[in-house]
């Protein structure tokens, strides 16, 4: 079985506020930013698994400063756990000033699940850990997957 490591599938995107991406109080609109976040998510996953992907799940998402009109956004995407055919990507957003500084506005966790050409699951490359924050990502998204485990077991509908 094929292994990657996370900077094989890592990605840094940068995006300019503008005045269609604005909600009714002059900052960016969640709904937009999600829309940019999932775009991230989908290609560090299929940048991983060299397929088609598609969001199984959004674990988290933490919205902790906005963002306003000609903010230049900065959204940074890698893989963090990969399971059988499903992968956890996480996703930080930044805003960034003139001189490059960043200030930390978004944090997400995407579940994303590899497809052949018929939509079916496919089994993803195996991830090659090889530094101390990588391993641990990766237990932080075991904790995660086994919360959601969790939550999944105890819902009357089972979701």
């Amino acid at each position: 079985m094929l292994t990657k490591t996370v900077d094989d599938s890592r990605v840094e995107t940068v995006r300019v506020v503008r005045p269609n991406h604005l909600n009714g109080a002059n900052r960016l609109f969640g709904g937009i930013l999600m829309q940019w976040i999932d775009e991230v998510a989908g290609i560090v996953a299929k940048r991983h698994c060299m397929t088609n992907v598609t969001t199984a799940a959004v674990d988290n998402l933490t919205f902790l400063h906005g963002a306003y009109q000609n903010d230049m956004v900065v959204i940074k995407g890698k893989i963090t756990w990969v399971g059988s055919t499903s992968m956890e990507v996480c996703v930080d957003t930044y805003v960034e000033n003139v001189n490059k500084q960043r200030q930390w506005i978004n944090n997400a966790h995407f579940i994303m699940v590899a497809l052949d050409e018929n939509d079916r699951p496919v089994k993803v490359p195996r991830l090659n850990l090889q530094t101390e924050e990588e391993h641990l990502a990766w237990a932080n998204a075991e904790e995660r997957r086994r919360l959601r485990d969790q939550r999944r077991k105890s819902s009357p509908s089972g979701i």
